[in-house]
């Protein structure tokens, strides 16, 4: 029992400090990404979040779906799903939630936080006061648990704020803007003539329930009234549910951080009067069985503070994909920019506008140029209001943030700070690291001289060598333009035999396209087209292309439209290769080609894109000669996804139980090995709502056993579904060699492995 007598003084919470070597502020996926990152390379880390959840707008208390370069597979992003801790986590969720549950991926997203010995979590924990070392440096900063009510007095030498409206650097005194800049501040022909401070609004979601009998609805005081209010009301349906009701937002003319309260209150009128109207308005007979299952509580806010950085990206440097020294992440989502009066504007909900590729995000974007121990992470980010239209979505901003994770561990272990990060060797290190973990920044591979995979040979009990994709598929109508994208060989010819069928007596075009850059996965460049009469009923079709690629790079053998013709495809799949159509993905305002207002310094361009499985197979044909790129020195080549060409060793489709022998002539000192499996890094894999056609995807070796010469067992794995599996030796071993023997896990799909690192 505790009793206590009354006091005159105010009494005080409970105060706890807590010192760490850095201190993440904001639990939304940027902040869990750079709080693991940090944690893993053996720094301490505080995370302190002001929800009882993880991962912000991904959370259950918001449920807005992950996306990023991948854009719902509506872009020409191939294979550009964002790599390391995040794509760790979305493949995770799918082997555990492939249907899109946003409470399970609250479950995913707390585990891997919790499972870090070095990091602190303190949920239910709003940061309200930043204290400063000097005018440049902060000291620490104190937040408050309404659940326990404690207060906390977090310090550190390092502070990463991923809050989303910047507590941390606006009371530090940091530089941020908010609104639109001017085109003639950074030559943004996209940005208005005039500086605005409108902004992007905020969303609340809602979910409806089959009950199985009829379900009434009365409507609370303030729900929307009178539901033509909504331009776009003709747009709704008793189908919709969860984020793809993104565009019922609001918010864009108010103060998105002081007044986010009563742009709440209006989304919760908006969100109850569009559910009285879809039950009691007469227009979806089909809802009669629904019931409002749950609305959101808090808003999924988009845009406020943006943080000023050593750099500032633009649109530039986006749609002309710029290149920096500083790489350390990369973006791909459209430069998407919403009319600021939200659900009651008439306009579109969104004006997307897509680059024909990924895009560098450099180091200086993550470092607060005024506060020196301040990295910035999230939407925060040092971007132009234009820019920001697309590193502002969750996987962009958590693939940078893990960047930043990294980069603050680096800066703990050889007492830097930040901007010292920016210094050619600290930069490669820290690069070098990134890319170790699975970042992929475009253009940069891991360092083979720190690979001793380097030194050693490498023999594969087999070898793809790719000169047909069976003929045991359906037949696909041309009714939409259809390509095969394969990596070509420089200054190869290359014939192809199909086999199609014709209702009538026609003609069929065939193209040979390239991207105008070698990374890109835009056919932007016709190189040749070959016109070939078909008969009716179904025949083989032989041709040759006499154009050849001037460098290594992924070509289109393009079959344009033509609905009296259909061609043969197959169920078999293969790493790096892919189909894509010259189709449509209205989600990310896709109509199949993107026809920009002249001199807003955006590109027209076709979008051609691929099916999600188990649509989209590969069309059926033979290639002469073989497409010969899959063998095993791609295993020290340094890259972990297809990049210009597939970069991964494939076993031939025969081989179900391939082997890898790796010897070196004298023996060394091992310590780990690191295989990089391919998780099929072209599905986007959303978060929430979106189901997914399987939980592992085929590409991915789900069963290994690694041996040393005399055939022990070192390491063995079984239903694997993660991208890199990194083993570790209790202390090195002195070795002349080990084998890694493969197990096929899909009978249409050969055994692929992008890289082995060893050290």
């Amino acid at each position: 029992m505790q009793v206590e007598s009354f006091s005159s003084k105010v009494r005080s919470n409970k105060i706890t400090t807590i010192q760490s070597d850095l201190v993440v502020v904001g639990g939304g996926l940027a902040g869990v990404c750079a709080a693991i990152a940090a944690a893993r390379e053996g720094v301490t880390v505080t995370l302190v979040q002001d929800r009882p959840v993880l991962g912000g707008n991904a959370s259950s208390e918001v449920r807005l779906w992950t996306l990023g370069a991948t854009s719902h597979m509506g872009n020409n992003n191939r294979w550009a799903r964002e790599g390391g801790i995040i794509d760790e986590i979305l493949v995770e969720n799918l082997y555990r939630n492939k249907e899109g549950n946003a409470l399970i991926f609250d479950t995913v997203l707390l585990e891997k936080v919790s499972n870090e010995k070095n990091l602190t979590l303190l949920l239910n924990t709003a940061v309200y006061e930043v204290e400063k070392a000097d005018t440049k440096n902060i000291s620490q900063v104190t937040a408050f648990c309404s659940q326990n009510s404690t207060t906390y007095i977090i310090k550190s030498n390092l502070f990463c704020d991923a809050s989303g409206d910047g507590i941390v650097g606006f009371q530090a005194g940091a530089a941020f803007r908010m609104g639109a800049e001017t085109v003639e501040e950074f030559g943004e022909k996209f940005a208005p003539d005039q500086s605005y401070g409108e902004l992007l609004g905020h969303t609340i979601y809602f979910y409806s329930k089959d009950t199985g009998a009829p379900v009434k609805y009365v409507a609370p005081e303030f729900a929307l009234k009178d539901i033509t209010e909504i331009p776009r009301y003709k747009s709704l349906s008793d189908k919709d549910s969860g984020c793809r009701l993104w565009w019922l937002e609001y918010g864009g003319r108010k103060d998105t951080i002081h007044e986010s309260e009563d742009i709440k209150w209006e989304l919760w009128k908006v969100v109850y009067g569009v559910w009285d109207y879809i039950k009691n308005s007469g227009e979806f007979p089909d809802a009669a069985n629904l019931t409002l299952e749950w609305v959101g509580t808090i808003p999924g806010k988009r845009e406020s503070r943006r943080f000023e950085g050593h750099y500032m990206i633009k649109q530039q440097d986006l749609i002309e994909q710029n290149t920096f020294e500083d790489a350390v992440s990369f973006g791909g989502w459209a430069v998407d920019l919403h009319p600021s009066d939200g659900v009651y504007d008439s306009r579109p909900g969104c004006t997307q506008y897509h680059s024909k590729g990924v895009y560098q995000i450099p180091l200086r974007t993550m470092i607060s140029q005024n506060i020196e121990n301040l990295f910035l992470s999230g939407r925060i980010i040092s971007a132009t209001h234009v820019a920001f239209g697309s590193t502002r979505v969750m996987a962009t901003c958590a693939h940078a943030a893990q960047a930043v994770g990294y980069g603050a561990a680096q800066c703990v272990k050889n007492n830097l700070k930040p901007a010292q990060l920016l210094i050619s060797d600290n930069l490669k290190e820290l690069q070098q690291t990134l890319s170790i973990n699975g970042q992929s920044i475009p253009g940069i591979a891991i360092d083979k001289t720190q690979n001793l995979l380097k030194q050693a040979t490498i023999q594969a009990s087999s070898t793809l060598k790719l000169n047909q994709i069976d003929f045991d598929g359906e037949y696909t109508s041309l009714e939409v333009a259809v390509a095969q994208l394969l990596p070509f060989k420089a200054h190869q010819n290359y014939g192809f035999k199909v086999k199609v069928k014709a209702q009538e007596a026609t003609m069929l075009t065939v193209q040979l396209r390239t991207s105008s850059k070698a990374r890109n996965y835009t056919p932007d460049i016709i190189l040749e087209t070959i016109e070939i009469k078909i008969n009716p009923g179904e025949q083989e079709v032989a041709f040759e292309f006499k154009t050849a690629t001037t460098e290594n790079q992924y070509a289109f053998v393009t079959f344009l439209s033509n609905d009296k013709l259909s061609i043969q495809s197959s169920t078999k799949r293969y790493t790096g290769v892919l189909s894509v159509f010259n189709g449509q993905n209205k989600a990310v305002n896709n109509n199949g080609k993107q026809t920009p207002p002249d001199n807003i310094g955006i590109d027209a361009f076709e979008f051609w894109i691929p099916f999600r499985r188990p649509k989209g197979q590969n069309i059926a044909m033979q290639i002469e000669p073989t497409v010969a790129c899959f063998g095993v020195e791609n295993l020290t080549n340094g890259f972990v996804r297809p990049y210009g060409s597939a970069n991964a060793w494939l076993a031939d489709l025969t081989d179900t139980k391939p082997t890898l022998q790796v010897e070196w002539e004298t023996e060394v000192a091992l310590s780990e090995i690191k295989l990089f499996l391919d998780p099929d890094y072209d599905h986007p894999m959303e978060s929430t709502l979106m189901g997914h056609p399987e939980e592992v995807v085929p590409f991915c070796v789900q069963n290994y056993t690694i041996k040393d010469r005399s055939g022990k067992v070192l390491f063995e794995k079984k239903n694997n579904c993660q991208a890199i599996n990194t083993w570790t030796f209790d202390s090195k071993i002195t070795t002349k060699g080990f084998s890694i023997e493969l197990k096929q896990s899909h009978p249409n799909v050969p055994v692929a492995v992008f890289e082995i690192f060893c050290q």
